[in-house]
């Protein structure tokens, strides 16, 4: 046994060991950890378990039968994150540049499987040169059968993929199917063609920076969902988000009592809203004074894709503890207009949450849609509906709060009570009409203005004669479509009190298969 058990041990180190030292000091060069270390660093001390450790290829094409490949290039297991169970993968760049063979997808997807049964999050570190060119069509299967188990654990588990390397060609499809996706800035990379192939194609000159950077994909694309300056942030900010979610889609997120009273209220509220009403305010200080923060400090609030469409803000927060997805315009950027991105940014986010029984908080501050020739070319009609449908599919606690503006379309969408809103509560300042004062007394009145001694003061007249009858949020309060206006200091109170009586909310749904979402 003795002799039995040296040789497991040989043969272990020397799976143990990927590419070598001379391989792997050149990833620590470059400002990248291995698979393992980087596996350690997001899991909780000493609880990974490892699995497929001896798996090897099988491939004998263009030389491989002489190629040796430790763990087949990838790492893959399972473990904790603050005690809770998690599957993970990571790619061994080390070992043939963490390229994809036919067993390296093996591993990859009985991680997958893994996760499903057993109900758990699933992160995969991706740091992959793509495709082992040698194994042809065994390699592509295998991006094949990964893309079907990612369609498979949609809406079922949480699925987090992390960028710390290069993501080319088929690869980039896994991240874009899963939940949330992490960047690493300056390390990080994703495109479908790299430079090289477009320099031949376009004649185009561009860097693999330039072209799928973490900012070009944060800020441009809306492919990254979050962007950290280095491997150490990106792991952490993996473990918080994982602090947000449940475990799986018949689960409810973990309660984090942080000693902030739900019954708190904030005058700070009432002296954050301008009094103009064009004037504008960033939300996020209204959503950090709303929702749960450690005594003395503001509010917890993880902003998802922070860096794009920043004309509307996504993210989660926490009251009374209880994990809440937020949805709110940005009157700061563009007016908090509703455009094509800000459209297609919330209700991925939305879907999402109902996916996870994590209940939706909606901010509502927006004149409307964003008009121009662009928008309308570019399918803001089609882009637009999915946010209707995302609401009106949604059947999770649905909470809205309209603090200032909400004209029109715009209205209807951010999960007015016609979308199923559960409870509608407005500000004192909310206005809540077809369209803006201005623009309504130019229509409306027209004839009247233009024969008036003084058309501008008879404008500015109808303006007023207009705000009084609509642009307030007693009109729809009459209706019952505003269950309450109250006053902006009680709004955590007032939001804690009807996500308690929601708690217990079920929703039945006609049989179907499924919708058919305008995608």
């Amino acid at each position: 046994m003795d002799e039995k058990l040296k040789k497991l041990e040989a043969h272990r180190a020397r799976m143990l060991a990927g590419g070598g030292p001379k391989r792997v000091a050149a990833q620590h060069e470059r400002g990248k950890g291995t698979a393992r270390e980087r596996i350690d660093a997001l899991l909780d001390p000493h609880s990974f378990q490892e699995t497929d450790v001896f798996v090897e290829h099988r491939s004998v094409e263009l030389g491989m039968d002489e190629v040796e490949a430790p763990g087949e290039g990838v790492v893959t297991g399972f473990g904790t994150v603050e005690g809770r169970t998690v599957c993970v993968f990571a790619q061994d760049f080390t070992v043939i540049g963490g390229s994809l063979g036919e067993m390296h997808a093996a591993k990859i997807t009985k991680a997958m499987d893994n996760a499903i049964r057993m109900g758990v999050p699933l992160i995969g570190i991706n740091d992959s040169g793509g495709a082992r060119i040698q194994e042809g069509i065994d390699a592509l299967r295998g991006y094949g059968d990964i893309f079907f188990r990612n369609v498979k654990a949609s809406g079922v588990i949480p699925q987090i993929s992390v960028i710390m390397g290069p993501c080319a060609g088929g690869a980039v499809y896994s991240p874009a199917l899963t939940d949330f996706t992490f960047m690493t800035d300056k390390i990080a990379n994703m495109f479908i063609t790299g430079p090289q192939v477009i320099k031949a194609v376009t004649g185009e000159d561009v860097t693999g920076e330039a072209l799928g950077g973490a900012t070009v994909h944060s800020a441009t694309s809306g492919v990254s969902s979050f962007m950290y300056p280095d491997e150490a942030s990106t792991l952490a900010g993996i473990r918080r988000l994982l602090s947000f979610l449940p475990q799986n889609n018949i689960e409810d997120a973990p309660l984090r009592d942080v000693g902030d009273s739900p019954s708190r209220s904030d005058q700070g509220l009432v002296t954050l809203m301008p009094d103009k009403p064009n004037k504008p305010y960033d939300v996020r200080d209204v959503i950090t004074k709303i929702f749960d923060g450690a005594p003395g400090e503001a509010g917890d609030f993880m902003e998802v894709q922070s860096m794009y469409a920043m004309n509307i803000v996504v993210g989660f927060a926490r009251l009374e503890g209880r994990s809440v997805g937020i949805i709110a315009n940005q009157p700061k950027v563009m007016a908090g207009v509703l455009d094509i991105n800000a459209s297609d940014k919330a209700a991925h986010f939305i879907r999402f949450c109902d996916s996870f029984n994590i209940p939706i908080v909606t901010l509502t501050d927006t004149s409307g849609y964003l008009p121009g020739v662009g928008q309308e070319h570019g399918g803001v009609i089609r882009h637009g509906a999915k946010l209707l449908y995302a609401y009106s599919e949604a059947t999770v606690p649905k909470l809205t709060v309209i603090t200032r503006k909400a004209y029109g379309g715009a209205y209807i969408a951010m999960c007015s009570r016609h979308l199923g809103a559960d409870m509608v509560y407005a500000w004192p300042t909310a206005e809540i009409a077809v369209m803006g004062p201005e623009g309504a007394a130019n229509i409306i009145f027209k004839k009247e203005i233009e024969e008036a001694a003084d058309p501008a003061a008879a404008r500015a007249a109808k303006i007023e004669e207009y705000k009084e009858a609509f642009a307030n949020p007693y009109k729809a309060a009459r209706r019952g479509y505003v269950d309450d206006v109250i006053d902006p200091a009680e709004t955590r109170p007032r939001l804690a009190a009807a996500l308690r009586m929601l708690a217990g909310k079920r929703e039945a749904q006609s049989p179907r298969k499924h919708g058919n979402m305008p995608v």
